[in-house]
């Protein structure tokens, strides 16, 4: 029965540059890449855990899995044409003539990829990233070989190509730090203290925790406006989302009302003096019935 399955597997299929392929060899293929595959994940996830436990970032442990899994992909198919008896050179002109026709039919998706890595390696954007492209902000969850994933503040994905994030302006909030600095206007009515109206400003704005004290925060008389005495507070946060910044500044503007309340000084609002000439009459509609 053995003699009869090793006569079977030695049956010639077809020969291709003057290299017979048996049977057995054709079988062979699949199993040595199912098992190859099968070892490289296990390997891959095993050194992932490993990186996670020592504290590596989430970019770094993407960029150490693609290089992995490139490279055991390279080895898998040289062993398998290695089992398989078969010269390298004998795809020299066949991956030749491939790569030719692959620059010129797909120049986009090349310079995406290569963009991908630069993206991997240079790290100008890294996952956990908060960024700001166009007119859409949202934070990086994959950096992929053709486009980076952004999931935006409204919670829709969003796919941009790779070389878009390199070849235009990409505001990256996080990049370096989470410093940002933001400010709250607000208007008072003609004939307040100004002076105490600033203290006030700057005192509300000290007493929130989330707002830093160093660089410490500026209070500006900032204009003489059409029915309003304008003041501006800047002051630097910590923040990740644009919506951190929108409840701190809501926050301040809790408090500064709460102090302008306590200490009788009035927001002002927009008022209009009317002049009419000639004479107004005002007419009851009683006397008329």
């Amino acid at each position: 029965m053995w003699d009869q399955i090793n006569e079977n597997l030695k049956i010639t299929l077809f020969t291709l540059y003057d290299h017979a392929f048996t049977l057995g060899e054709v079988l062979l293929v699949p199993i040595v890449l199912v098992g190859g595959w099968f070892i490289t994940n296990k390997f891959a996830h095993l050194a992932t855990f490993r990186l996670r436990k020592t504290g590596a970032s989430a970019d770094t442990i993407h960029l150490f899995k693609r290089i992995f899994y490139i490279l055991a992909m390279a080895v898998l198919i040289i062993t398998t044409l290695d089992f398989l008896n078969v010269p390298l050179t004998a795809f020299a002109f066949l991956s030749g003539a491939v790569a030719i026709g692959f620059g010129f039919g797909a120049q986009n998706i090349i310079n995406n990829f290569i963009s991908g890595w630069i993206l991997m390696w240079e790290r100008p954007i890294r996952i956990g990233d908060f960024l700001e492209v166009a007119e859409a902000r949202g934070r990086v969850e994959a950096i992929n070989t053709r486009s980076t994933r952004i999931r935006r503040v409204d919670g829709v994905h969003m796919l941009i190509p790779n070389s878009k994030l390199l070849e235009n302006t990409v505001v990256n909030w996080t990049l370096i730090d989470y410093l940002t600095r933001t400010s709250v206007r607000v208007g008072v009515a003609y004939g307040s203290d100004c002076r105490k109206v600033a203290a006030l400003i700057k005192a509300a704005t000290e007493a929130q925790e989330a707002i830093l004290t160093e660089p410490e925060p500026v209070v500006i008389f900032d204009d003489f406006g059409d029915n309003a005495l304008t003041f501006e507070v800047f002051f630097w946060v910590n923040a990740t989302v644009e919506r951190d910044l929108r409840l701190i500044r809501s926050d301040l503007r809790f408090a500064i009302n709460d102090t302008f309340n306590e200490n009788e000084i009035v927001v002002a609002f927009p008022q209009r003096d009317v002049h009419v000439d000639g004479k107004l009459s005002l007419v009851s509609s009683e006397t008329n019935n």
